[in-house]
């Protein structure tokens, strides 16, 4: 029986990816066995055992670099767990003997990871970013293989990183033609003109939701014949809902409107959309591409090493994307983004055809082919 041990967390931008290999594997190996390791604090706590794996937890946590005097407890409190960290990461280890294993980034998989190449267990990463996290560059020079979403990244690994282009998985409905546009626009109960999605994620984005109020002011005071349905996120009910009936938009009434805080059909929202507006995370960019969407991207600024611009710029330098950066951002320069590419039909057809272009459609495969590798490799070495 192949036993794989996982290591990764912290956000679900490592959790996800680490599900779906896993699902990926078990295809092939029905009966493989897994473990997942990762902090007992983090999402991956409540987000594994909920898919029914059996989770390891291990105390780790990252270093604050601006000096302050609550920075300098968590920095103490993180030493004394990178400490711990190793002999913790053995007993994991030992007590499960995995066949291979495999690290999706955030700071816990660095000591299962190292750990692991130490004791000769096969080992790889698997990056999601443009932008490679810390953790996994750091990894990168230690593990038998990396595997990128993206070209990009292996730009920022070290030469000597042994690295595949695989893609990164999509969740299940984000597949082109999974279901077409004016059968989502139906499913929403929409008409068929143009469709706009645009959305900031489950928290929402301030930023965003100021651009779709004043987008959705501009529809309603210009009769642009649109659809329009955009996700506020939890902290928009106190200033976005509020500032649409300022603006007298009838969100409530309007039948081209959908708007909620949060969406639980995001794959026919986007089958249903011309047109998407939002962030740029790992995920996000891989549907984007999955489905063949054209979109306008507005990074967030406040992740590690601005990675989710690296990320946008992929689609943006192939002409799959117009890219707006927040400090750039303004209601009018959205405006005038969004209505030429409104009046230009041509223009977001080719936004959509090069995205489409952009996307690793065998993705499951190279993944596995990758895994494939490191089981043959620890059996020839049991041998």
């Amino acid at each position: 029986m192949l036993k794989v041990l996982m290591a990764g967390g912290g956000t679900g931008g490592h959790i996800n990816p680490a599900l779906a290999i896993a699902s990926i594997i078990k295809e092939h190996h029905p009966d493989a066995e897994f473990l997942f390791a990762g902090t007992p604090n983090g999402m991956e706590a409540r987000l594994i055992p909920k898919a029914g794996y059996e989770f390891a937890p291990i105390k780790v946590s990252g270093f604050q670099r601006k000096i302050t005097p609550k920075n300098l407890v968590r920095n103490a409190k993180a030493a004394a767990y990178l400490t711990a960290s190793g002999h913790r990461s053995k007993q994991i280890i030992d007590g499960f003997k995995p066949d291979i294993v495999i690290g999706t980034g955030g700071y816990v998989s660095y000591p299962i990871l190292a750990k692991a190449v130490q004791m000769g267990i096969p080992a790889a990463i698997h990056e999601q970013n443009a932008f490679p996290g810390i953790t996994n560059r750091l990894l990168a020079k230690k593990v038998d293989e990396v595997m990128l979403t993206v070209e990009e990244a292996a730009g920022h690994l070290d030469a000597c990183a042994k690295y595949t282009v695989t893609g990164l998985p999509v969740r299940a409905g984000f597949s082109a033609g999974a279901l077409s546009r004016a059968e989502a626009k139906k499913k929403l109960g929409l008409d068929g003109e143009l469709c706009i999605f645009s959305f900031g994620g489950s928290l929402g984005a301030g930023a965003i939701n100021n651009g779709a109020a004043a987008l959705l002011k501009w529809e309603k005071e210009n009769n642009i014949p649109v659809n329009h349905i955009h996700g506020f996120g939890k902290m928009g009910h106190e200033t976005f809902l509020p500032k649409l009936k300022e603006l007298g938009i009838d969100y409530e009434n309007d039948k081209r409107l959908i708007i909620k805080e949060y969406f639980d059909n995001m794959d026919v929202c986007t089958a249903a959309a011309d047109l998407i507006i939002c962030r740029s995370g790992a995920s996000t960019i891989s549907e984007l591409q999955a489905m063949g969407r054209a979109s306008v991207l507005i990074p967030s600024p406040n992740v590690t090493a601005n990675h989710q611009y690296h990320n946008a710029m992929v689609l943006g330098r192939a002409g799959a994307a117009v890219v707006i950066e927040e400090k750039n951002l303004t209601d009018e320069l959205l405006i005038e983004k969004v209505s030429a590419l409104i009046h230009e039909p041509q223009r977001l057809d080719s936004l959509a055809r090069r995205a489409a272009e952009t996307y690793v459609s065998d993705t499951p495969d190279r993944i596995y082919s990758v895994i494939d590798r490191l089981i043959n490799k620890n059996r020839s070495q049991d041998q």
